[in-house]
């Protein structure tokens, strides 16, 4: 009896190192870490030891934007033609861009027009203004070659109609790889962050 327990144990045994000998070719339980991690830095940045004071209700909330399918990923997109759609090899955002995006927006902007930035938790919900919208492109267009970026900002405060607008940037490549595309769209970000920092300043 002893015997036929310990045989079936090897059988067992052997079964589960053929199957993770199977499995090691398909399935990583560790991973590498990708060639490059991408993120975003703001050209226009608070000195640190400024302080900015004001009530919660003038503070402007800054709304992590939507973005369609495509963006909702750490992955950077490459659109190849019209109706294909690929994503950049070895390379990851440190965040989905839309965190990224809305991160940069609110260093520019404290930076640039000198305003209250603060979150919706922070103003507990007494906040009057908001800035949202949606992030509609932020990748690279193998086309045209050209890191793009497409955001429809939307601007809400109290008392006022609601006023939206579209931003656009674009910088050009050379060739399609991780540390031209960072670059680019990082460019990129910085532009549309400056432009929706001039339009609120404006208004």
């Amino acid at each position: 009896m002893r015997l036929a327990v310990t045989f079936h144990n090897v059988k067992i045994a052997a079964a589960v190192l053929v199957a993770s000998g199977m499995l090691s070719g398909c399935v990583s339980l560790g991973g590498e870490a990708p060639v490059s991690m991408l993120t975003l830095s703001a050209d226009a940045s608070v000195t640190a030891g400024v302080s900015k004071s004001g009530l919660a209700k003038d503070a402007l909330v800054v709304l992590t934007p939507e973005v369609p399918r495509k963006l909702d990923t750490n992955r950077v997109p490459v659109q190849i033609d019209t109706g294909n759609l690929a994503y950049l090899k070895d390379s990851v955002w440190t965040d989905k861009p839309a965190i990224l995006v809305q991160q940069l927006l609110m260093e520019t902007l404290a930076a640039k027009n000198g305003t209250l930035i603060l979150s919706e938790i922070e103003t507990s919900g007494k906040a009057d203004n908001y800035l949202s919208g949606q992030l509609v492109d932020f990748g690279i267009d193998a086309r045209s070659m050209e890191a793009v970026g497409i955001f429809d900002a939307v601007r809400i405060r109290k008392g006022n109609p609601i006023e939206k607008r579209r931003f656009e940037a674009r910088e050009k490549l050379v060739k399609i790889e991780p540390r031209q595309a960072g670059e680019a769209l990082n460019m990129v970000a910085n532009k549309l962050s400056g432009d929706v920092a001039a339009w609120l300043a404006a208004n």
